[in-house]
């Protein structure tokens, strides 16, 4: 399955995109750099893992992935709360978060039941 086809990988890349770009001022490099690479990391896991051979290995890069939402959520909630991330665009990344977990585990359910 060719991942680029896969809407949860557009709409993570599309997320992650939209991170880099709202934070692109944000002059707290630790908080900017571990936010974008979490954000990262999604579309990544889930393009890594839908390039390998077996249903077992594609599985364990989207729970990869899945893990990466769970930690840009915490960020993200963070963010918030410290006004590095005004709450409307954060509420709205935080349901998009949301989505991508649910949308991982049922592609990583539907890989393992073959």
């Amino acid at each position: 399955m060719d991942f680029e086809k896969l809407d949860v990988w557009k709409r993570s890349a599309r997320l992650s995109a939209e991170i880099y770009k709202e934070l692109s001022e944000l002059k707290d490099w630790g908080f900017k750099d571990q936010i974008t690479r979490s954000g990262l990391s999604i579309p990544s896991n889930i393009a890594e893992g839908m390039s390998r051979k077996t249903p077992k290995d594609k599985s364990h890069f989207l729970t990869i992935a899945k893990g990466s939402c769970a930690e840009l959520r915490t960020q993200i909630y963070i963010g918030i709360d410290i006004y590095y991330i005004e709450k409307n665009v954060g509420q709205n990344w935080l349901n998009e978060t949301r989505e991508i977990a649910a949308m991982i585990e049922g592609l990583r359910k539907k890989l393992l039941e073959g």
